[in-house]
């Protein structure tokens, strides 16, 4: 099987493997709580798997992570919806019951450090750059499109942001997610990439009430603004029900979805690519 890991290609492989397909997946996260049952790098984990998968594929290698992901404090109203009171200054998923907090920066230290990958990938030549983002904050999507749509409009390369979770649209065509946080999708995912790393046992016994406040799992109604009376985990988002097949469907599912945005992306004329990978013509990097 080819390795897709830019990290460790030599130039020969890289240069080759450019000239056929140029095109580069970037995966950006962040060190996150995640419940006391699953690891830190839960967004990075599922974001590095899907563009090594998305790149075995389509063709293109991996850059390695960019191990940086920011939030904002939490509004009033979602606060309340969470079961807080609403006037408490709480960033992200830093609860005051979590164990350790952690390690988000600010919009503009995300920005810098993408912007300045983006533009050392134009350079080596790239012509289609997918950012591959597992974290689910709004003001880190808003700030990784915003830097995807400065480079595509400057017109050397194509620059797009995936997202590889579940998404919807709702009423109104607004992009949503059935997925929460730390919820049954994360840990499936997580139990059929890196079982090793999930231990269940650090949640309460099943039929124990998940209350948001106490284990920052949240399911992805909550974060929508439908929030249980009890402020609990609702039943068919326990993270205590999840199953590696259950993961598996996930992954299979976002993959269609992800891979058919890339194929897109790979076909069109804006791109200014010279093949379509899909159907394994040759490649010009120039």
């Amino acid at each position: 099987m080819r390795d897709v890991r830019l990290a460790l290609l030599r130039p020969e492989e890289v240069l080759a493997e450019m000239a056929r397909v140029p095109l580069v997946f970037l995966p950006v996260g962040v060190i996150e709580w995640h419940g006391p049952h699953l690891p830190l790098g839960t967004d990075m984990l599922l974001a590095t798997d899907m563009a090594e998968r998305l790149a075995r594929e389509l063709g293109g290698v991996v850059h390695p992570a960019v191990f940086c992901g920011t939030e904002r404090e939490r509004r009033a109203a979602m606060l309340r919806d969470i079961g807080f009171g609403g006037g408490e200054w709480i960033v992200g998923m830093d609860f005051p019951a979590n164990a350790m907090k952690s390690y988000y920066y600010p919009e503009e230290t995300l920005a810098l450090l993408v912007r300045d990958a983006l533009s050392q990938l134009v350079e080596h030549g790239y012509r289609l750059i997918v950012i591959v983002n597992g974290h689910g904050a709004e003001n880190q999507i808003g700030t990784l499109r915003r830097l995807a749509a400065a480079t595509t409009a400057a017109g050397r390369a194509r620059a797009l942001v995936v997202l590889p979770f579940p998404l919807e649209r709702d009423e109104q065509g607004r992009e949503t997610t059935s997925a929460g946080h730390a919820d049954i999708y994360e840990t499936a995912v997580l139990l059929a990439l890196h079982p090793e790393s999930v231990d269940l046992a650090q949640l309460p016994p099943p039929g124990r009430p998940l209350r948001n406040t106490d284990w920052a799992v949240m399911d992805g109604a909550t974060f929508s603004g439908s929030p249980t009376p009890e402020h609990t985990v609702r039943e068919q988002q326990d993270p205590r029900r999840a199953t590696a097949e259950a993961g598996r469907a996930f992954l299979e599912a976002v993959f269609a979805r992800v891979s058919a945005e890339v194929r897109a992306a790979l076909a069109g004329a804006d791109a200014g690519l010279k093949t379509r990978a899909r159907c394994g013509k040759p490649a010009s990097a120039g």
